[in-house]
């Protein structure tokens, strides 16, 4: 009879991620991803090949959900300038959600993982730089629409937007003083206003 996959993948990604996400690359064992995934061993390497398959897969599904589907609904949800102050409101009030790892995977494995790793690396930069797109996009929307200063120069303004986006999502990583969220969010609604 032969063998039957009896897990999810989305199941399996989503718990994997949530280890990598709380504890980092290097601190996340094979043990403990059989644990917060629930398959053993022999499943992980069989599907995933490695550790490092498997966390290029969760690094993938995170940013499917935590990134794209995000900037998706905020734009939807939002006008173009709001959306962007809207980004940064939604991120600096996960600063309290004990729930959560904190932080961003993103900006974890950045900091972690693509000095040592081109392919990661490039997959990090390539979503960064979407979210970067999503700030120009908006501030381009918002100047058609008459809300963001039409002087205002969109690929300037939205890197300086990804830069305290970033530091935003450090911030909330290490759980720091609410001052310092709000003096972000408040300089992103400076520089489109």
């Amino acid at each position: 009879m032969p063998w039957e996959k009896k897990y999810s993948d989305d199941d399996v990604l989503t718990n994997a991620m949530q280890a990598f996400w709380a504890w980092g690359y290097e601190a996340t064992s094979i043990n403990d991803l059989v644990a917060a995934t629930g398959i053993n061993r022999g499943s992980i390497y069989s599907a995933f090949k490695d550790k490092r398959g498997l966390f290029l897969k969760s690094l993938e599904h995170y940013d499917k959900l935590h990134r794209a589907a995000f900037l998706e609904r905020i734009m939807r949800e939002h006008t173009p300038r709001e959306a962007i102050i809207a980004a940064f409101e939604e991120v600096a009030a996960t600063v309290d959600d004990t729930d959560m790892p904190g932080g961003c995977l993103l900006v974890n494995t950045a900091l972690e993982v693509s000095p040592h790793d081109p392919e990661i690396a490039s997959f990090v930069s390539h979503s960064l730089e979407q979210v970067e797109a999503f700030f120009a996009d908006m501030i381009m929307a918002g100047q058609a629409a008459g809300t963001i200063p039409k002087e205002l120069s969109d690929s300037q303004a939205a890197r300086s937007l990804l830069g305290l986006f970033l530091g935003l999502r450090v911030l909330c990583r290490s759980r720091a003083v609410p001052a310092a969220i709000t003096a972000i969010t408040a300089q992103a609604k400076a520089i489109i206003s």
